[in-house]
């Protein structure tokens, strides 16, 4: 049966005893019912009664009935402005230089790059020998392998060394269980082994024949297994060179920047560890570089006769340190850079003549560049108040130019090449935004909101030249603030047509990301999480306040544990906002941390407190969205997911969209769609994700009575 067509000409559908009802008029279309079946959730600290806990059912036809029930829902509440989203959708698709291509990289001898055709949805992966004016060669075209597919997403992509075999990986359901494959560069011709269930990524061994690659348990999705490949081998009879027991940790495997070591990197919320082997010796045991430690994070990095390491023990906001190669020991480990409790230092870059430090002070990242032989140092300026700036693809050791990329809430991504002798910047590619747009007609501003306890929260705001600050502009207020994630100030092409028709943009430094240092992250994870929500309504508070915007015309969005923000911050102030996106929400928090099975549960611990133990259990229970619904009013609100969700799973904000329309007091229009063709990230291509956004928009744009 098509239960669209069914809905949509207004037959009611009995599904599992509940009668999804439809209006015979087309102005007052009822939302669906799911049925009510409770089931009874025991835990060593208390039962609690989940009335929709049937919605996990993925393969039940009645649970994808009622997903398409929703979407058709979604589709009648959405009609009006239906010609706006396809607007929304043409204007954002107009912005994008189709035919366009990467900024090239040296890599081994050879220039790659990325680039796209006019109309197509993927890209084509290139590659030319020795200089750019060079045949070119395509390595993959993204857009022939996805043919034919509702969705496909291609993952790792590595060379051997001898420039002749691409290893890379694809997805085609959206659960990022991708299978790994080869391709002859000389012949174009693939090589028959195909593995999967890998992590996605591939790392060559120096004898051009060796890789080795993580595998995912298919339940759980965690990366926990190391093997060892031989090109053109039965992948049945790879070697498991590592398995990793805990399933609080998660495994991944790179290969030193010098390319003679391959790492495999162990890691949780909170402790990691590093085995590595020599990349000439591929068959050799791994050697444990430092063995893990409780509250202990480090990576490593190798550069001639010693390691580097970023380190956080004793340094909160981490140190740089090195050690011998052949003595790896902590009593061998020598300072290179100190603790700073004011800095947070975020990664490094390795030079022939130079280091090349990430780092953030006052929420606002900093490249930091000292020349070994005499230590003398200078920073970068770019001359905006709120901004982000990061180290950027640099595979080579012998040379003095930094490439790094810019971007701010008015400047397009930018790629720069910064020679650290002469201290000057060339600007290799702007991207390109097309129509009318000039920088110069949109304002930045940072500006600070005080939290209950006295906090400062950093805010990174945007709008164009106009705006007036009496209440009466609409206002889009967006965070995350979880796994010490920082969200930087960057461009958006699609946020003009936001911001064109008056909105001002919000991004909220709040706690439980990293901006300000790692004290930021500590105090907003486990038994401080709620200072994350309550971070975002104080931001909101003082934005109505200040007269940014006012309650009629705030709207707040977040996407998945960002999504689990939204749903703690409607159900604690419910009369901030007039609507609400909650894009793949993490909101079913005690359901899904007690069930070992469901996908990156146990890795999420160190985040969210283990409910096994009966504090966290309670805290938990205290701020769970789904468990802490209530009779009020809620704003209106879109909540999306999509039925591959491998992050958060469909059924989480299913079921909360079930229990709120049972439960709320309002009228407030409540929408929930349903990808039935992608995961966490949304549809795969360019021109596919825009409609997510385009939705999103319209929506907002609905609620102020703007149909055109």
């Amino acid at each position: 049966m098509n239960f669209l067509s069914t809905w949509l000409t207004g037959a009611g559908v009995l599904l599992s005893g509940a009668l999804f009802a439809q209006s015979t008029t087309a102005t007052m279309p009822k939302p669906p019912v799911a049925a009510l079946q409770p089931k009874e959730l025991k835990s060593p600290f208390g039962t609690r009664l989940d009335n929709y806990y049937w919605l996990n059912e993925r393969e039940n036809p009645a649970v994808i009935s009622y997903l398409n029930a929703e979407n058709a829902y979604f589709e009648q509440q959405m009609a009006p402005v239906k010609g706006l989203e396809e607007k929304l959708f043409q204007e954002i698709k107009g912005r994008i230089k189709e035919q366009d291509e990467s900024v090239p990289y040296r890599d081994n001898g050879y220039y790659y790059y990325t680039r796209f055709e006019a109309g197509a949805e993927y890209p084509i992966y290139c590659r030319k020998k020795g200089s750019l004016s060079a045949k070119e060669e395509i390595l993959l075209n993204a857009n022939e392998l996805g043919k034919g597919k509702a969705y496909y997403q291609i993952g790792g992509f590595e060379v051997s060394d001898d420039n002749q075999v691409l290893a890379y990986s694809e997805d085609v359901v959206s659960r990022r269980l991708y299978t790994l494959r080869f391709r002859n560069l000389q012949t174009s011709q693939l090589y028959p082994e195909q593995i999967p269930n890998t992590s996605g990524n591939a790392v060559w061994a120096a004898d051009n024949k060796t890789v080795f690659y993580t595998r995912k348990d298919p339940s759980t999705l965690l990366d926990y297994q190391l093997y060892r490949h031989t090109l053109g081998t039965d992948p049945g009879k790879d070697q498991l060179v590592y398995e990793e027991k805990d399933n609080t940790f998660r495994i991944g495997v790179h290969r030193s920047k010098s390319r003679q070591y391959v790492f495999l990197t162990i890691g949780s919320t909170m402790s990691s560890e590093v085995r590595y082997v020599e990349a000439g010796k591929p068959t050799a045991a791994l050697q444990v570089f430092l063995p893990r430690e409780a509250d202990h994070l480090y990576e490593v990095e190798h550069f001639g006769n010693d390691f580097y390491v970023l380190s956080n023990a004793g340094a909160p906001n981490f140190r740089l340190l090195k050690t011998p190669v052949k003595n790896t020991v902590k009593t061998a480990w020598q300072e290179v850079i100190a603790h700073r409790p004011d800095v947070f230092l975020e990664n490094m870059e390795l030079f022939k003549d130079y280091l090349v430090l990430g780092e953030r002070k006052e929420g606002l990242l900093q490249l930091r560049v000292i020349r070994w032989k005499d230590k003398q140092e200078h920073y970068l300026n770019f001359g905006e108040p709120t901004y982000t700036a990061a180290i950027s693809i640099n595979p080579e050791f012998d040379t003095p130019v930094l490439r790094y990329g810019y971007s701010s809430l008015t400047t397009p991504n930018s790629t720069f090449d910064y020679d650290m002798n002469a201290r000057s910047k060339k600007l290799l590619k702007e991207q390109t935004v097309l129509g009318s747009f000039k920088k110069e007609d949109y304002v930045t501003e940072r500006v600070y909101a005080t939290a209950t306890d006295g906090t400062k929260i950093p805010m990174s705001i945007v709008y164009k030249k106009g705006f007036k600050k009496d209440g009466s502009a609409p206002l889009l207020q967006y965070a995350y603030g979880s796994y010490g994630y920082s969200m930087d100030a960057t461009f958006s092409a699609a946020r003009l047509s936001l911001l064109d028709r008056g909105f001002a943009y919000v991004i909220c430094h709040i706690r439980g990301g990293q901006e300000m240092g790692r004290q930021w992250y500590e105090n907003g994870k486990k038994l401080k999480k709620k200072n994350t929500f309550t971070d975002f309504t104080d931001c909101s508070k003082f934005l109505i306040d200040q007269k940014f915007t006012s309650a009629d015309k705030l709207f707040a969005m977040g996407g998945s544990a960002g999504g689990l923000l939204m749903g703690a911050v409607v159900n604690n102030h419910p009369e901030y906002y007039k609507g609400v996106v909650a894009a793949v929400p993490f909101v079913d928090v005690v359901t899904t941390m007690l069930d070992e099975s469901i996908p990156l549960t146990t890795g999420e611990y160190d985040e969210w407190g283990n409910p096994n133990q009966k504090e966290f259990y309670e805290y938990m229970l205290s701020y769970s969205p789904y468990d802490q619904v209530k009779a009020q009013a809620y704003p209106n609100m879109l909540v999306t997911t999509g039925l591959h969700d491998s992050q958060v799973q469909y059924f989480e904000p299913a079921k909360w969209v079930a229990k709120l329309r049972t439960v709320k007091i309002d009228n407030n229009l409540l929408l929930l769609h349903t990808d039935m063709a992608a995961g966490h990230g949304g549809a795969s291509g360019r021109f596919k994700s825009i409609h997510d956004t385009a939705r999103q928009f319209a929506f907002m744009l609905l609620l102020l009575g703007v149909k055109a």
